[in-house]
């Protein structure tokens, strides 16, 4: 099997712009799903829809939307493909200096310098800031010259005042590491990504990134603040939320498509992860959609 090294991104900005302000109708950001990183931070705006995520070592379910920032080379993909059912994505891409490194400097700025330093480990904000923003987002594509900036500057200052937001990634995520750690944590994460439904051994994985077992299971704790194991877990309990929620399959198909190969585990791990178990959530879920 073929794997890819994260995919480092160039980005452009818009002719006559500061930054990057991309529109993209539904399934139609068709490399959303490339494991990629890049020193531009990035806002990226889900209108409708339900799909995984990971940021970083986060794997996580999005349903109604999604509205994430991601700070400077923090490695990401997911988001929107076929299956996704999204009306449209923005994505907004910029510098850490775009307008220039003496901006952050003045006190009106200090509170999004703050959030977009906090960005490094990725947020996801809630409902309530979501719905707030999503008319203005949409403006900002069609705006032109500095009315489109105007409205950055707006919506980034909304959302550095919101508390309805979750940091993806606890501790230090972002890899300040040399680029053979990126390059080597990475292959990893697209090994899971491209095989979790089948078992994945540790002898396995630490043959991919050319170490020892004991080695491989300290590094991977080290960079990502957790086991190889939890990841993997993570993963495939983020896939079965999906399924879940979408899909008219039994508890019992769903403990396999994702992955696990007992039934018991699935529903112990479920339940660590959810605190509920899969039959709840499933419940749960259509009450919110009735």
């Amino acid at each position: 099997m073929k794997h890819h090294s994260p995919s480092f991104e160039a980005i452009k900005p818009d002719m006559g712009s500061s930054f990057t302000c991309l529109y993209f109708p539904k399934n139609e950001n068709i490399k959303s799903h490339v494991w990629h990183y890049h020193p531009e931070i990035e806002l990226i705006f889900v209108c409708g829809g339900s799909g995984k995520r990971q940021i970083g070592s986060n794997i996580s379910y999005f349903s109604e939307g999604d509205l994430i920032l991601i700070g400077s080379n923090l490695p990401h993909c997911g988001m929107t493909n076929e299956n996704t059912n999204n009306d449209y994505e923005v994505v907004v891409q910029f510098s850490r200096d775009f307008l220039g490194s003496e901006l952050w400097n003045a006190p009106e700025m200090s509170r999004i310098f703050q959030m977009l330093e906090t960005a490094k480990s990725g947020i996801v904000f809630g409902d309530e800031v979501k719905k707030m923003l999503q008319d203005k987002i949409k403006a900002m594509c069609e705006a032109s010259y500095l009315d489109k900036l105007v409205k950055l500057i707006e919506i980034l200052d909304v959302l550095s005042t919101s508390s309805d937001y979750k940091i993806l990634n606890a501790g230090k995520y972002y890899l300040q590491t040399q680029k053979e750690d990126n390059d080597r944590i990475n292959l990893i994460f697209n090994h899971v990504k491209d095989n979790f439904k089948n078992q994945i051994s540790l002898e396995e994985v630490a043959g991919l990134a050319t170490m020892t077992v004991p080695s491989f299971c300290r590094y991977f704790k080290k960079i990502t603040n957790k086991t190889f194991t939890q990841f993997v877990n993570e993963y495939r309990i983020t896939h079965s939320l999906k399924l879940l929620a979408e899909q008219p399959m039994s508890i019992t198909e769903i403990c396999f498509e994702s992955g696990f190969n007992n039934f018991s585990y699935f529903n112990k791990t479920f339940k660590e992860h959810t605190k509920q178990s899969p039959s709840q959530y499933r419940k749960e879920f259509s009450n919110i959609l009735a």
